[in-house]
């Protein structure tokens, strides 16, 4: 019975969509294979094997089932999957099947969950007393993806799991060690202290590991690095824009601010609440999440619970006796109790009683939020909401077209996937604005690149920082993250992409549709540029829906269609980030790329008569495919074709190469290729003594 790649629910065999979710289901077959980031959890129980054996197998049974229980359901309220129980312990993993780009802090926080859990069952039953050792340890790992876990299909395999295993056997009792690449993607987010080093077996040097000691805030919640903000000066000025003719004409308005993760939407939202709150006005911050969230109305409950003084902590008649003393005080006796009372349902307080129609809890708001509005402007921030559930997009659009006559600012961030979900967000209301935001261009990310690397201790390097500037191709996060990768590494570890930008791309690659997400796959095995021809030589199942698939990719801002084809008669696409297409291409196992590159080779050859600047793509192709025999002969053939057009450096280069790939014993191939690059070699020094022959000449 396959498995949904998206909610995992089993369907019949020949079920081609998921009958809980709808999700087009893969065709029948042996489960894929994936190289994927993950981030795996190990919890092992201390002590009890030898507890076990004290006691009868029913006592054993009783003690273990709810712990099984109460463990899954904190893994599961993060994201995570259960692989496997093994006696005692348990093992989860996060990122497989898919990826959710924040796996190795979900991990870390479920770890932190599950500690949390042990002591409330200890509390709860005196005499349990479980204590347990964890781990979490993150890096790449070969998926199964329609591994059924339940029935003992093992999910992933790789030194990634192992390692798990051996940091959790060097923890504390009840300590949470962690491994240097979850470090690495959770330090902005995880309180840690570094702990010693584990000599693991079978590692050849001794692994750096950290205690995870608790969160340093909530979820979705990421500190900045003390830099200035670096070209968003536009931007920043459109929203203050806005907020000045709030307050001055007091008329509420709506904006998104639109772009995908790292872009930096937080920083722009902060940005403008510390000229809101320096100009008098109220901030009033919300964030919906994609884990752990029961309320509907979460983000909104956060803004009440903030302006009213309430804590989760508080107990419930302390809580609604808060916000009906607010709502009166701010509104006025009349109907105060019945506003505090739909107030409090909407922000998840238990209330007697229900109503009939919806629109009568987002009344009650919105005579609340004008009222406070009233007494001093008020910016209210919903974070995040592509994760908002439909009920709070619902409430955002109904406050923004009814509340009149009053300085309140609705300032919503959101991912691009929003428009898909809501296809008509803010049509139709009196004040509202979009604001997309773009890659930092080049010389704005090199100074902000530039900047984070000083304030990591590294001197001021312009090649540098236009290096690493242009790998994170405009994304502020990604930048912050490959500057404080650079300081904490060696430097020989420049040219590596960070797991935590990797987590992110894998993330947005897994929430493409299959179909589009095979193609994004297919084609990154071409390269940076690509040919409708090639994809369907890739996928000829797909053929006649290929056009309509490059079109969705195109205008989802993945790829884009170039005026220009260098083969003729051929559509060319490019990546347009080549981050996402090098994660594509790290996605597939090494059979799966060789079986492609074998096929894009025998396209070139067909399409490229007249080879030209094809032969070295030929020749990586067949060296990937692996028939390096016929690599070698287009990388000859590239370097005559070089030293012909006098680039003799490069002819020496493709001699070179060809002659790493000839086996040891092909003596006579090995002769021959060397000859001809001690002809190139010689060719070249002549050219060197020429030009500086001229040289003398000119000064003459």
């Amino acid at each position: 019975m396959p498995a949904c790649p998206t909610c995992g629910e089993e369907n019949p065999e020949r079920a081609r969509f998921c009958q809980t979710c709808g999700t087009p289901l893969e065709p029948a077959g042996l489960p894929s294979e994936e190289r994927k980031v993950v981030s795996v959890l190990f919890i092992d129980l201390v002590g009890f094997t030898a507890r076990a054996e004290r006691l009868d197998p029913e006592d054993v049974r009783s003690i273990l089932t709810p712990y099984y229980d109460r463990l899954r359901s904190e893994i599961e309220r993060f994201g995570g999957t259960v692989e496997k129980f093994v006696g005692d312990a348990v093992v989860a993993v996060f990122g497989a099947p898919l990826a959710h780009g924040d796996d190795a802090e979900r991990a870390v926080r479920a770890a932190l969950a599950a500690r949390d859990a042990l002591e409330g069952m200890n509390a709860a039953e005196p005499g349990l007393d479980l204590q347990a050792r964890l781990a979490v340890n993150t890096g790449e790992a070969i998926v199964t993806i329609g591994a059924r876990p339940g029935r003992g299909e093992a999910m992933v395999a790789g030194d990634v799991v192992n390692t798990a295993s051996r940091l959790q056997a060097a923890a504390p009792v009840n300590g949470i060690l962690v491994g240097e690449e979850t470090y690495a993607g959770t330090r902005a987010v995880i309180d840690y202290r570094p702990a010693p080093a584990v000599v693991a077996k079978g590692k050849a040097v001794p692994l750096q590991v950290w205690l995870a000691l608790g969160p340093l805030g909530p979820v979705g919640e990421r500190s900045f690095v003390p830099v200035p903000m670096v070209g968003r000066g536009a931007e920043l000025a459109v929203l203050r824009g806005i907020w000045e003719r709030v307050v001055e004409e007091r008329r509420p308005h709506l904006i998104t601010v639109f772009g995908p993760t790292g872009i930096g939407k937080s920083r722009l939202a902060h940005e403008l609440v510390l000229r809101a709150a320096a100009t008098g006005g109220r901030v009033l911050r919300g964030r919906s999440l994609p884990y752990g969230e029961s309320s509907p109305y979460g983000a909104f409950a956060q803004q009440i619970k903030q302006v009213v003084g309430i804590f989760d902590s508080d107990p419930l008649p302390v809580a609604r006796e808060r916000l009906e003393q607010f709502v009166r005080e701010l509104a006025g006796d009349d109907g105060a109790g019945e506003a505090s009372s739909h107030v409090a349902m909407l922000i998840g307080l238990p209330v007697e009683g229900e109503v009939s129609e919806r629109e009568t809890l987002f009344f009650s708001a919105r005579v609340v939020l004008e009222s406070l509005a009233r007494e001093e402007p008020v910016v209210l921030v919903f974070e995040d909401i592509h994760w908002a559930d439909a009920s709070l997009l619902d409430l955002i659009e109904f406050l923004a077209s009814r509340i009149r006559e009053v300085p309140l600012l609705l300032l919503t961030l959101a991912r691009p996937e929003l428009l898909s979900r809501r296809q008509a967000w803010g049509g139709g209301l009196p004040a509202y604005t979009a604001l997309p935001l773009e890659p930092l261009p080049d010389r704005d990310s090199v100074e902000l690149t530039s900047r984070l690397l000083t304030h990591h201790g590294l001197e001021r390097n312009p090649d540098r920082a236009a290096t690493l500037a242009g790998t994170a191709e405009g994304n502020p996060l990604f930048i912050e993250e490959l500057a404080a990768f650079l300081a904490e590494r060696a430097r020989e570890e420049e040219g590596r992409v960070p797991t935590s930008i990797r987590e992110i791309l894998s993330a947005r690659l897994d929430a493409l549709p299959p179909a589009e997400r095979a193609t994004v796959l297919d084609a990154a095995v071409v390269g940076k540029v690509f040919w409708r021809g090639v994809l369907a030589r890739l996928q000829p199942a797909r053929g006649e829906e290929l056009g309509t698939l490059l079109g969705s990719l195109e205008q989802r801002d993945l790829i884009r269609r170039e005026t220009v084809s260098r083969i003729k008669g051929e559509q060319q696409f490019s990546f347009k980030h080549l981050l996402i297409r090098d994660v594509a291409y790290q996605t597939l196992p090494r059979p799966e790329r060789r079986s492609r590159h074998a096929v894009v080779a025998q396209f070139l050859e067909e399409a490229t008569q007249n080879l030209g600047d094809a032969a070295g793509a030929l020749a990586h192709h067949w060296h990937e495919a692996g028939e390096d025999r016929r690599a070698i002969d287009y990388l000859i053939a590239g370097a005559e074709q070089a030293g012909r057009g006098w680039a003799k450096e490069r002819a020496i280069e493709l001699y070179q190469e060809a002659f790493s790939l000839v086996p040891e014993e092909d003596e006579e191939l090995r002769r021959q290729i060397l000859h001809r690059q001690v002809v190139a070699m010689a060719a070249l020094w002549h050219v060197t003594d020429a030009k500086l022959l001229r040289a003398r000449t000119e000064k003459r």
